[in-house]
């Protein structure tokens, strides 16, 4: 994973528990076939991809208090 890129997610999610939970889901989604959300000219791996997906506001989260 590229550090600028978790960095710059890191000012969309602040809590590192919930973005690591984020990127996680997503990139499994991605393994499994999931289409990237984002285009990239270069070859990203999928985590790169789940980032750059948060930072660019393409996917969001919600918690949920019990």
């Amino acid at each position: 994973m590229r550090d600028e890129y978790i960095r710059e997610a890191q000012k969309t999610i602040q809590d590192p528990n919930i973005l690591i939970n984020v990127v996680s889901r997503r990139v499994k989604q991605l393994r499994r076939g999931a289409r990237p959300l984002v285009e990239s000219l270069e070859k990203l791996s999928p985590e790169d991809i789940a980032l750059r997906e948060v930072i660019e506001g393409k996917i969001s989260f919600e918690l949920h208090t019990a």
